[in-house]
């Protein structure tokens, strides 16, 4: 009795462990799902244009920040149209677009900024024989969360702002 009263004692142990164990694998692989339903949330795509009707934007005499009011997408609210500015909210990877149309009669340069740091430009100089320009430049860009990626035009350069020319778009990729 003494012998069969352990061995049973045995078993019991065994199926607590195993036990253990599946509660364990049960609750990674809840935690796995709850990421993976989060990362599957986070969604985050913008799209604006300079807006203000038909005009010529510039020439200023300092580099200067395009604001693009026209708001064509904004979702996760990451972009500000009142500042110009996108600020990441989560880490990953985003891919980012500019477009502009200027008069070819004077120059137009935009650079596209992580920070305070040059990532991309596109530009035209000023010539005498062609009316107008159109230039545009893309990248993908490893950010962290507070992250800001704007568009600055250069000092004494221009160009055309309307609610469909001069753009500004991005895209989270891969959250990292």
């Amino acid at each position: 009795m003494t012998e069969k009263l352990r061995a049973v004692e045995a078993r019991l142990r065994d199926s607590e462990t195993r036990l253990k164990d599946s509660e364990t694998r049960l609750k990674d692989s809840e935690n796995q799902i709850r990421e993976l339903k989060n990362k599957e949330r986070t969604k985050v795509i913008f799209s604006a244009a300079t807006g203000g009707g038909d005009r010529i934007i510039g020439p200023f005499n300092t580099d200067t920040t395009l604001i693009y009011r026209t708001v064509i997408t904004n979702i996760g609210n990451a972009y500000s149209p009142y500042t110009g500015i996108f600020t990441a909210p989560v880490a990953g990877v985003y891919y980012f677009t500019i477009f502009y149309h200027a008069n070819g009669h004077r120059p137009g340069m935009l650079l596209l900024y992580k920070n305070n740091q040059v990532m991309v430009m596109t530009d035209d100089h000023q010539c005498g024989y062609d009316t107008a320009d159109n230039g545009g430049n893309a990248a993908f860009l490893q950010l962290q969360p507070g992250d800001q990626v704007y568009v600055l035009m250069r000092a004494n350069t221009h160009v055309y702002g309307s609610d469909v020319h001069t753009t500004f778009s991005g895209s989270l990729v891969t959250q990292m």
